[in-house]
């Protein structure tokens, strides 16, 4: 009797498949996009602190995904692939966004918006957005190397022995550098 395919097992024949018909035919690729999409969306909603920006943010990312295909050896699983694409991609956008003014009181669309909205819902949007902004910004100043492991652990997901893989490091050495991670998030976090 055969065994039924593991979703990664499944997620590299489709990869396989994109790669074979990369000439208009996109419906190996979307079906990684349906499959993905999800867990691609849930992080940057997070990082981006709206649905809008984190829906862009989510098609930018399958869009550099399916450019770099051919750049995918499966070594690791597609979906950690992918992951370290989407954390990549998401910090950049973060940084992008430091110094930017979030808020515009005189925007009429946020003007409109607030017409809709109870105060005590347009207090909480704004406290969850200033929350999600200061994790971003204490994401950003922690140095690269401990900012990847700690978002692949603790937004992503992953076992250390996959982020371990992923970043072609041992498993004791992801182990210290994400408690490092944490330990420098929890300072920088309070002290602010």
């Amino acid at each position: 009797m055969k065994r039924p395919m593991e979703p990664h097992e499944q997620d590299q024949l489709l990869v396989e498949a994109a790669l074979r018909s990369r000439q208009g035919d996109f419906r190996a690729f979307d079906q990684l996009v349906c499959r993905h999409q999800s867990m691609v969306c849930t992080n940057c909603r997070y990082i981006s602190g709206n649905e809008e920006d984190a829906l862009d943010l989510a098609q930018e990312i399958f869009v550099k995904a399916y450019f770099n295909l051919k750049s995918f050896r499966g070594q690791s699983r597609f979906s950690t692939w992918l992951k370290r694409i989407k954390v990549n991609h998401c910090l950049n956008h973060v940084r992008k966004q430091q110094g930017k003014k979030h808020l515009n009181i005189e925007d009429p669309a946020l003007i409109a918006d607030e017409r809709l909205h109870t105060k005590l819902r347009a207090s909480a949007e704004l406290e969850a957005r200033e929350k999600r902004e200061r994790i971003g910004a204490v994401l950003d100043t922690m140095s690269e190397n401990l900012r990847v492991a700690l978002i692949m652990r603790d937004l992503d997901g992953l076992s250390y022995q996959e982020i371990a893989d992923e970043l072609n490091l041992s498993l004791s050495a992801v182990k210290m550098r994400i408690n490092r991670a944490r330990q420098e998030f929890r300072a920088l976090y309070t002290k602010e």
